[in-house]
């Protein structure tokens, strides 16, 4: 009796896994094909799909060889060369022209690199400090 369980055991497993392999074959019999054709469609309606990619914010540092206010274009000279960056969105945190040295970290849109800030490298933040120093003078004695 314990063998009969055990092939019909088997046999079941088997087939479970035989009918999973001929499941994902692709078939060889003749498909037939109907076409219906139906009244058409009221007016689609254009839809358009906005594919929004994950920027990595990359860095690149130098020394500013151009800067266009007007254009707001700034380009860049580096170990890897020049690199133009469209700085209309930019964090500037100090007054840069030409000649200093920059890091500017970006980001790739549409073909162009959008400066999302630019920070001068090199310059050593000075503390102010104020000193005051009081002068007392003294009034003289009145003459006895």
């Amino acid at each position: 009796m314990k063998k009969v369980l055990m092939l019909a055991l088997t046999v079941l497993i088997g087939f479970a896994f035989v009918t999973g392999a001929f499941a994902q074959a692709p078939g060889t019999s003749e498909q037939t094909t109907t076409t219906t054709t139906t009244t058409p469609a009221p007016e689609k309606k254009e839809t358009t799909t906005t594919t929004t990619t994950t920027c990595k914010v990359m860095r690149f540092t130098g020394k500013v060889t151009a800067l266009d206010t007007a254009a707001n274009m700034m380009t860049v000279k580096g170990k890897k060369g020049d690199m133009t960056f469209d700085v209309s969105s930019a964090k500037m945190k100090e007054s840069v022209k030409a000649g200093s040295k920059v890091t500017v970290k970006y980001m790739e849109k549409d073909g162009k690199m959008m400066a999302s800030s630019v920070t001068m490298r090199g310059v050593k933040k000075t503390k102010t400090t104020t000193t005051t120093t009081e002068t007392k003078e003294e009034t003289p004695a009145p003459a006895k």
